[in-house]
């Protein structure tokens, strides 16, 4: 029998859906389709031009030709822990911060440094498609906790208790959520931080989308409103999503030193530093006000409610209004099983195989987050395709017999 050439873990690690959308919209575009792609999840502005002037001196700036510490620039750790306290009231010293390449390194680097083999992680879904993959590659095992549209996607007190065992290490907690936009009240987030104390597992939390809410909806960072929980917490974040910076490739863990030093010298070994002409752009972006920021999220919370009125709007589909980050994540079930121009479709993923053959729209199906029956659609694209594509997805599901 010959042996694999791939090794079992890393075989094991699915594409991302999300980029694979992507992609091939991307693709299809490029070939000359008139396909809108909602499956993008960045935003669709430009960086700011002060984080950009001050790449561009960063570039002229011969410090920034060499190697730099591989956790971080001090700068730029300094920049994180002072944007922490006035963004979220957490408290951390510089020493507590680890810079990485983008969220996902830092989502990454966490499970690493927290899991052994057997250790199991809870994850309620639907949740964003990487977050299984680091845990899975570090020797853990997720443990899936469905949420849907009843409890506004939000994991209750009972279905955490229920899913506890001896070998729980963590829970993996996120709001905003990707993929349904849902944000958890202060309460509730104070009752899990709570919860999670008195159980003696770690919280890993992403606050990658935190300046995205909207309405009467806040961003809650959990250790602030649990400070006995932030000894076993990992906080998950970026400049990614708040500044328009996907491209950049800046994240960073905050967390116990013992942890940010473990994970360091992983980090050292695995990449070395961040570009050091990001991290100076990162500097500009933590130091700036966020003037950039209210204007890109106005323009999200438009976009949302558009797509929100245009999606309730087709019949059999249900969607809660966005609370947070740029997603909507609507209810497409009722469309299973049923003939669109000879197409039948028996899942989500099915059917989203059917909108962008037939009507050149694509959206992620539900199975990629673990929700079935549902689809994620980015509202970070402008107004007039946002429109049309949306309009295209009615006209579609009409004809279904």
């Amino acid at each position: 029998m010959a042996t694999p050439r791939v090794s079992r873990r890393i075989a094991a690690i699915t594409e991302s859906a999300t980029l694979a959308v992507d992609a091939k919209a991307k693709a299809l575009q490029a070939a000359g389709e008139p396909v809108i792609g909602f499956g993008a999840g960045e935003p669709d502005f430009p960086t700011p031009p002060h984080i950009v002037e001050a790449a561009v001196a960063a570039c002229h700036d011969p410090r920034n030709h060499k190697y730099s510490p591989a956790g971080g620039l001090a700068e730029l750790k300094e920049a994180i822990a002072a944007k922490t306290l006035r963004d979220s009231g957490l408290s951390v010293a510089p020493g507590q911060v680890l810079v990485t390449n983008g969220g996902k390194h830092a989502v990454y680097n966490t499970f690493a440094t927290l899991l052994d083999p057997g250790d199991e992680v809870l994850l309620p879904a639907p949740f964003w498609t990487t977050y299984p993959e680091p845990i899975a590659l570090a020797g853990g095992v997720p443990v899936i906790l469905p949420t849907d549209e009843s409890t506004g996607f939000r994991v209750t007190l009972a279905q955490l208790d229920a899913a506890v065992t001896p070998k729980t290490k963590a829970l993996m907690f996120v709001s905003p959520s990707n993929p349904t936009g849902a944000v958890y009240p202060a309460e509730e987030v104070e009752a899990i931080g709570r919860w999670a104390v008195d159980k003696g597992i770690w919280v890993v939390t992403d606050e990658i989308y935190e300046h995205l809410t909207y309405g009467e909806h806040r961003s809650v960072s959990m250790p602030a409103v649990v400070p006995e929980l932030a000894d076993r917490c990992v906080v998950v974040n970026g400049v990614a999503k708040t500044y328009a910076m996907t491209g950049w490739r800046v994240g960073w863990m905050l967390g116990p030193v013992d942890v940010i030093t473990a994970a360091t010298n992983l980090q050292s070994h695995q990449t070395s530093n961040v570009a050091n002409v990001s991290q100076r752009a990162a500097i500009a972006a933590l130091r700036g006000d966020l003037s950039a920021v209210g204007e890109m999220r106005e323009a999200f919370f438009r976009r949302g409610q558009t797509m929100w009125r245009l999606l309730r709007s087709i019949d059999g589909v249900t969607c809660m209004e966005p609370q947070g980050a740029f997603y909507a994540f609507p209810n497409l079930s009722a469309y299973l099983g049923r003939s669109i121009r000879g197409h039948t479709a028996a899942t989500s993923a099915e059917l989203c195989g059917i909108l962008l053959a037939e009507a050149k729209v694509a959206v992620v199906p539900g199975e990629a987050f673990a929700a079935p029956g549902y689809a994620r659609l980015s509202f970070a694209l402008g107004d007039d395709d946002l429109t049309e594509g949306c309009r295209r997805i009615g006209a579609l599901l009409a004809e279904a017999t």
